[in-house]
């Protein structure tokens, strides 16, 4: 019996996956085992190519794990770790809270509706993501937007740039389509006869609800939150610009390590550190969709 190979197009998000993730990785990770050096690049050992395989034993016996012991000692990071994991926890929690109503709404509503809304909420992605943070910094600032419609309206005013509140609105505002879309994707699916059927057995709306429509919409609620929880793990550029120098992310660690200190082994450390921590809750995830899906057959 002869092997049965994979086809070639099966071959092809291996091959994706194999250059833009795994390769980049390999890269960040040998950097990681570096020591910081005055040198251009400002890392040692590099590889001699020009020493064969003596060469490349040498450049092996030079690796260390001194990085990940800074790493693990530093409390500074520690809590960047932290802070990052509750900004994002909380800002996923209100783009939950928000989007869910959103594609709930969207979903009932009539085919020619449904289609202008869904075109509302991709709008924001025709426009940079760098001017639409650059937009919350004219609407939040002392004399912006915000501090002007309150002041027509008598109202003080708030200071709400360079503090945590900012930096979750810029978060909620800049992911709240990536929980809309995957939630909105599974209501649409989903088969009313079901609510009617309830009804029918005398359930009433709110019961009904909780009971048939959001147990069905679990796994856009976990496709949403993991598309909004991971990218706001490490996040740069909205607590740069809305949070100010005092906000603590891990996103903007990396970034002043690499170019502000130009320590590359520990800013690629403090990479693969969270790239290990976001990993495991994707592993878990595509277990249980895969475990769901075995149980439906």
């Amino acid at each position: 019996m002869k092997a049965s190979w994979p086809r070639p197009s099966a071959l092809i998000p291996y091959l994706w996956l194999a250059i833009f993730f795994a390769l980049p990785f390999l890269l960040v990770f040998r950097l990681s085992l570096s020591d910081s050096a005055l040198s251009i690049p400002p890392y040692a050992p590099q590889i001699d190519w020009s020493g064969g395989l003596a060469g490349f034993r040498r450049f092996l016996a030079g690796l260390d794990f001194d990085t990940y012991g800074r790493l693990v000692s530093d409390h500074l990071y520690i809590k960047a770790y932290i802070s990052s994991l509750s900004f994002a926890a909380q800002g996923t929690l209100f783009a939950l809270l928000i989007g869910y109503p959103m594609a709930y709404g969207m979903a009932r509503c009539r085919p020619q509706t449904r289609n202008l809304l869904l075109m509302l909420v991709i709008l924001p992605f025709w426009t940079s993501f760098l001017i639409r943070v650059y937009a919350w910094v004219g609407i939040l600032k002392p004399e912006g937007l915000l501090n002007a419609g309150l002041g027509l309206l008598g109202l003080p005013n708030i200071d709400l740039l360079y503090t945590p509140a900012a930096v979750q609105i810029g978060l909620v505002y800049s992911y709240l389509p990536f929980m809309v879309l995957p939630l909105y994707a599974v209501l649409e699916k989903q088969d009313h006869t079901l609510l009617e059927a309830a009804a029918d057995l005398g359930s009433p709306p709110w019961k009904s609800f909780w009971q048939v429509t959001f147990p069905l919409s679990i796994p856009g609620v976990v496709a949403g939150c993991l598309l909004c929880f991971i990218p706001m793990v490490g996040e740069f550029v909205i607590p740069d610009l809305l949070g100010g120098p005092g906000s603590l992310m891990i996103g903007r660690s990396i970034w002043m390590e690499f170019f502000a200190n130009r320590d590359w082994p520990f800013a690629s450390a403090v990479a693969v550190a969270l790239l290990i921590m976001l990993v495991p809750p994707i592993v878990l995830y595509q277990r249980q969709q895969v475990r769901a899906l075995e149980a439906g057959r």
